[in-house]
């Protein structure tokens, strides 16, 4: 596993055995984490993707980072919105670098976000569908302020989403993967959406299920 920069974020590449043309995964993870939380992951997910673990621009701490600045309030959690743009556009940036310089399978990445990272997931998601095979959505929610324009709906309703939350989840409550799944429902032709007994948390469950979530949608891509 190596440690890169490209465009002021840095990732972690772990690539299969044969990672030519290799299906791609995009890790992002939550508020406060770094890099090093989901790529953990990645022996349980399949030998023959190649995972890119990025590292959020905002540092909160040593060790922390986020995608935007959040504030904590006794409504709920809100974020900055241009803060929130801005990441979006780096990111955008980043994941189009990404394929430019890796040529993952299909010329396309899947996407995997954790709490905020779910939250950048849907953001580019919503911005710029043609870059994604799929994107798996755990304990996250909806970016109210970015949802897609009409221009991108018809790309958007073509992509796979994989959307799973805890009942007990009290940072993000299950409410906020509910709505997710009432919205993608009239969105999305592809939906898969999980609810799993635990709190704000990816479940062995739910990585079982992404697993083979991610096999399925990789037997059927081009090339």
């Amino acid at each position: 596993m190596l440690q890169r920069k490209q465009l002021g974020l840095t990732y972690l590449d772990s690539a299969p055995s044969q990672p030519e043309n290799a299906p791609m995964l995009v890790m992002l993870h939550g508020y406060g984490s770094n890099e090093k939380d989901l790529i953990q992951l990645a022996p349980l997910l399949g030998s023959s993707l190649h995972f890119i673990s990025v590292r959020a621009p905002l540092t909160l701490d040593f060790g922390m980072f986020g995608w935007f600045p959040l504030e904590f309030t006794a409504n709920g959690i809100t974020g900055d919105q241009e803060a929130a743009e801005a990441a979006r556009a780096q990111l955008t940036r980043f994941i189009t670098e990404l394929i430019t310089s890796y040529k993952p399978k299909g010329n396309k990445v899947f996407l995997m976000g954790f709490s905020q990272g779910t939250v950048m997931s849907y953001a580019i998601a919503f911005i710029k569908p043609d870059l994604l095979h799929g994107v798996v959505a755990c304990s996250g929610q909806l970016p109210e302020q970015l949802f897609p324009d009409t221009a991108v709906e018809p790309l958007l309703k073509q992509l796979p989403f994989l959307v799973m939350h805890g009942v007990y989840d009290e940072v993000l409550p299950i409410e906020k993967g509910r709505s997710a799944n009432t919205w993608f429902r009239e969105k999305v032709l592809d939906l898969t959406y999980r609810e799993y007994p635990v709190a704000h948390e990816i479940s062995p469950a739910a990585l079982h299920l992404t697993a083979r979530w991610l096999k399925e949608r990789i037997a059927k891509l081009p090339g």
